[in-house]
């Protein structure tokens, strides 16, 4: 195989940071997922032994958590998207006005990063005749015009991450009989967190025991918690 077909099927560096970035959103989505539903769940099981109740709070749970996570990833991408969107208008505007000096200023940007000035000059001229916008965007705003994030994407991906990990402790606290519903539950959402926390781990390229861990104990205090609560107020006459 050609050195050229190579270069041509290797991944882009801006597409590897952007899968990467879905990634740890599906993650931490999941993870999400995992300990809020689990919460609801068993706090509610430590005031009731009644499946069909345990199990509305726990849909409605999945429900709520689901869209409230999709609907603050729109609202968070679409924020920023608008400032990209408004980045890069003014961009193309001081381009169109002003070329020469834009020029210049990318000249500049190269030869900080250690080119020399005339190959850093060579370098701007190629890739402002090739694509000026594009070329700015890149090296004054770290911004890829052709792969802003979809806020749509966004949504659909937490949401979908959200709910597959809010399946989890479902199906954990309703399926095993009533003595046995809270220690698979917590067994269960303990190794999906330690799951989840190498997972990040790797994709953060960071030691996995300290992701581990930081999974495992937060979903515990947070379970122990609620259980606590729904134990407290299930035996409390209101």
């Amino acid at each position: 195989m050609s050195e050229q077909a190579l270069d041509h099927d290797e991944p882009h560096k801006g597409n590897i940071a952007l899968r990467l970035n879905w990634l740890r959103a599906g993650v931490l989505g999941g993870n999400d997922g995992i300990v809020s539903t689990a919460g609801i769940v068993l706090g509610v099981a430590g005031a009731t032994a009644t499946r069909s109740t345990i199990l509305t709070a726990g849909v409605a749970g999945l429900a709520a958590g689901a869209m409230s996570m999709a609907v603050g990833e729109y609202v968070s991408v679409s924020s920023q998207r608008d400032t990209e969107h408004a980045l890069l208008e003014k961009e193309r505007g001081e381009l169109r006005d002003s070329p020469d000096e834009e020029l210049a200023e990318l000249t500049d940007m190269y030869a900080a990063k250690g080119l020399s000035h005339d190959l850093a000059a060579e370098v701007a001229e190629q890739l402002t005749a090739l694509d000026a916008l594009a070329a700015h965007a890149e090296v004054e705003l770290g911004i890829n015009p052709s792969n802003l994030t979809s806020p749509w994407h966004a949504a659909f991906a937490s949401w979908v991450s959200f709910t597959l990990g809010a399946v989890l402790p479902l199906i954990a606290i309703t399926v095993p009989p009533p003595a046995l519903r809270v220690p698979i539950t917590v067994v269960a959402v303990l190794l999906a967190l330690g799951v989840t926390g190498i997972v990040s781990g790797r994709l953060g390229k960071a030691p996995l025991a300290r992701p581990f861990w930081r999974n495992v104990i937060g979903g515990s205090v947070a379970m122990t918690v609620t259980y606590g609560i729904g134990s407290l107020f299930g035996h409390v006459a209101l």
